[in-house]
């Protein structure tokens, strides 16, 4: 008898406590990622339940075309920063799907500095670096085994060091890696 009313209070409250878990999703509170895409390396920093502040040390490839200089590919380091808050979570949990690891939209503040490149023509950019800072839209989900796949976009404006190529820009980020430590 004992053993039968353990089951059925079991499964009468063990709904109530998976909608509890998934009323009120959060944001991870520490958050480390390998990004292979683009070899790098991202924290991400939970301030409230919906709110982060995105950190990642990479590379990056860009190319440009000028009529001076002609075109050309280059490779450099970058640091990008996000101000990110996460839009989606409940309507996400409702549906049953999963919220961990970030996984969700955001809309974001975004930041990035990039330092001179490392393997370009050199007569063409080897002192330029550049910072830019656009408002992104964006969305991350973390699968089974933490891969982890990452995707932002928007508009933004470019300033060049030595250069007048200074201007709007588009952005784009899209990576794909594992979060670690979990």
């Amino acid at each position: 008898m004992k053993l039968s009313l353990s089951i059925v209070l079991f499964l009468l409250f063990t709904p109530l406590f998976n909608v509890v878990a998934q009323e009120n999703p959060s944001v991870e509170k520490n958050l480390f990622k390998i990004n292979l895409l683009l070899p790098g390396v991202a924290y991400e920093h939970g301030f409230n339940t919906k709110n982060t502040l995105y950190s990642e040390l990479s590379f990056g490839i860009g190319y440009r075309n000028n009529d001076y200089y002609g075109s050309g590919w280059s490779f450099y380091p970058t640091i990008t920063e996000q101000f990110r808050h996460y839009y989606n979570f409940e309507k996400r949990a409702s549906k049953g799907k999963v919220t961990s690891n970030n996984s969700g939209g955001f809309i974001a503040l975004h930041a990035n500095y990039n330092f001179r490149p490392i393997s370009s023509n050199d007569s063409y950019s080897s002192t330029e670096t550049s910072f830019t800072i656009a408002p992104v839209w964006g969305f991350q989900r973390t699968y089974k085994g933490n891969f982890n796949l990452g995707l932002n976009m928007g508009a933004g404006y470019t300033v060049n060091s030595y250069s007048e190529d200074s201007g709007f820009v588009p952005v784009l980020n899209f990576s794909l890696g594992w979060v670690i430590g979990k």
